[in-house]
């Protein structure tokens, strides 16, 4: 993308050679202290009006506030410090962050402090930095399970930097397509910049309707994958192939699906995690000076609530006292224990089972949390997708039938993953790690207790979470699920996997009380990949069947 003149660069701070970032840092330091002594003076900068300089200074303000809190690189921290400090030398207010830490749901000092980080995860910032130029919030909280974190990058990277049937800039937007569905305007903004970044026409993002129509006729997939994909048939993969001029090849419709649904489920993360906006993003800083109390009404307009929400019961939940929350946890390991017994004494028929299977199928439908209430997309997402009113609600209010979907007809493992395989070499194999790490994940603990198994209790969260979507597992005993996810770890999930943009801090510490954030964030963890699998499954299965 062409640079227009006196614009600050930023591409030489994702350099691993200090030498390349110190005379980049030079470049911006110069750039952004001419312009604000050009403003300092009332005159116009780079030949700028001084209204398009105070803009462009703004915005430089805001992206190196971000570095200097959150470059993996030390010198880039403290030279981008330096910078501001130059700017408010000159009269001229400088932002704050807004908000405490990464995490609207855990508290700043429990998560991973930056510049703090031990030689591993420094060498997972470092990479995510070099690699998409920041140090986001979703990568701080996922850091929590490096490993994870890790085979995450490397997807991520693969799916929309690498060599691939779609152009890079169609990446971006099919990103925003899918995060808008869940009016993410986390992940919205974070793409919006990411695809003006590599030359995306502005005017796409007034609207769906200003895309080009190949993206369009993406809409209806994006809609039915993202609330309701077992409704997808192959009469739908061949709408999108056989379009004459606006067709889709199959490997380009296979790399818009393993998008749409790698976005779907970092929603659920986005807000499952409580994630804050980007300091460099609108909700993540503010000029205005902190007032007296540290918290000021203009505050709210930005999606900053204050400490006080963050760091105090939430309304309405009566303190749990350790004790309760210790028994809590006794209680499930107990159930567990008691399963595994039963287990080992006697298997219920398959006529049982799967009688099991449909009554937790429809009790799921039920499942709805005591705050689910209708919430309109603004105007600002909603521009990127269309048929605002469509989700999960609609089909589980009216209770309508989620057909069976049986694991043993259709699976990922010897199905669904060579066929992406074949039409998208490497992703089918970058998905099956994070898939497998994902689900098998385990530190042996519980809360405070250590060497204990939890294989039983993550196939528990990873099967409901199918059996919300009408996925089968013949094997499964899925009376298991009623032993082990109470009430409030139920509305929990659900919420996350179905209607991520409803989920409360509330919802997020009412289960699994004594847990710790970690384990918390682990639980998240097997929501986006079970989630994504199981959309997967559903569109890959169409356009299998739309190929024999």
């Amino acid at each position: 993308m062409e640079e227009r003149e006196g614009e600050v660069r930023w591409d030489g701070l994702c350099s691993r050679d200090a030498a390349a970032r110190d005379a980049a840092l030079d470049a911006i330091g110069q750039a952004v202290l001419r312009r604000a002594e050009g403003i300092a003076s009332g005159a116009a900068a780079d030949g700028l009006p001084v209204s398009a300089a105070r803009d462009g200074l703004g915005e430089a303000l805001a992206r190196l506030l971000m570095l200097s809190k959150r470059c993996p690189f030390p010198d880039v921290r403290e030279k981008s410090e330096a910078i501001l400090s130059g700017v408010q030398e000159l009269g001229i207010r400088i932002p704050r962050p807004l908000g405490h830490g990464p995490s609207r749901f855990i508290p700043e000092k429990e998560t991973i402090q930056v510049g703090k980080e031990d030689a591993t995860m420094h060498t997972l910032f470092a990479e995510s930095f070099a690699t998409l130029g920041r140090l986001d919030n979703v990568t701080l909280v996922m850091v929590f399970h490096p490993q994870y974190l890790e085979s995450f990058l490397k997807t991520q990277h693969y799916l929309l930097q690498m060599d691939g049937p779609l152009p890079l800039h169609y990446r971006h937007y099919i990103g925003i397509m899918a995060a808008a569905r869940h009016q993410c305007s986390y992940l919205v903004n974070l793409h919006v910049n990411d695809f003006l970044h590599v030359g995306g026409d502005p005017k796409w993002l007034n609207g769906l309707e200003n895309a080009p129509q190949k993206l369009q006729n993406l809409g209806e997939l994006n809609k039915m994958l993202a609330h309701r994909p077992w409704l997808i048939t192959k009469e739908h993969i061949e709408q999108l192939l056989k379009t004459e001029e606006n067709s889709w090849s199959l490997a380009e419709l296979i790399h818009a699906v393993v998008l749409l649904t790698h976005y779907h489920s970092l929603a659920s993360f986005t807000f499952g995690c409580g994630i804050s906006p980007e300091i460099d993003c609108e909700g993540g800083h503010t000029f205005r000076p902190p007032s007296v109390s540290n918290y000021c009404i203009c505050d709210i307009t930005n999606g900053y609530h204050g400490v006080d929400e963050i760091h105090a019961s939430p309304a309405g939940i009566i303190p749990v006292s350790s004790t309760e929350s210790v028994c809590e946890v006794e209680a499930l390991m107990e159930k567990m224990k008691q399963l595994q017994e039963c287990k080992d004494e006697e298997e219920a028929s398959q006529e049982e089972m799967a009688t099991r299977f449909e009554r937790e199928k429809r009790e799921s439908m039920f499942v709805c949390s005591s705050e689910d209430e209708e919430s309109a997309a603004t105007r600002d997402v909603s521009r990127h997708f269309e048929d605002t009113s469509y989700g999960y609600k609609d089909f589980s209010r009216h209770g309508m039938h989620v057909p069976t979907f049986r694991v043993q007809d259709y699976s990922w493992e010897d199905h669904g993953y060579s066929l992406v395989n074949r039409l998208y070499p490497d992703v089918g194999q970058l998905l099956d790690e994070k898939f497998h790490i994902a689900y098998n994940l385990t530190y042996n603990t519980m809360a405070m207790h250590k060497d204990v198994d939890t294989s039983m209790l993550r196939r528990a969260i990873w099967n409901y979470i199918h059996c919300m979507f009408g996925i089968r597992y013949d094997d499964y005993d899925y009376g298991e699920i009623n032993q082990l996810l109470d009430r409030s770890f139920k509305v929990y999930i659900k919420t996350v996997v179905c209607t991520p943009e409803k989920t409360t801090k509330r919802m997020y510490d009412s289960f699994w009380r004594q847990f710790e954030h970690s384990e918390k964030v682990h639980v998240n963890l097997l929501l986006v990949e079970a989630r994504m699998q199981a959309e997967l499954l559903y569109a890959l299965r169409a356009i299998t069947r739309y190929m024999t």
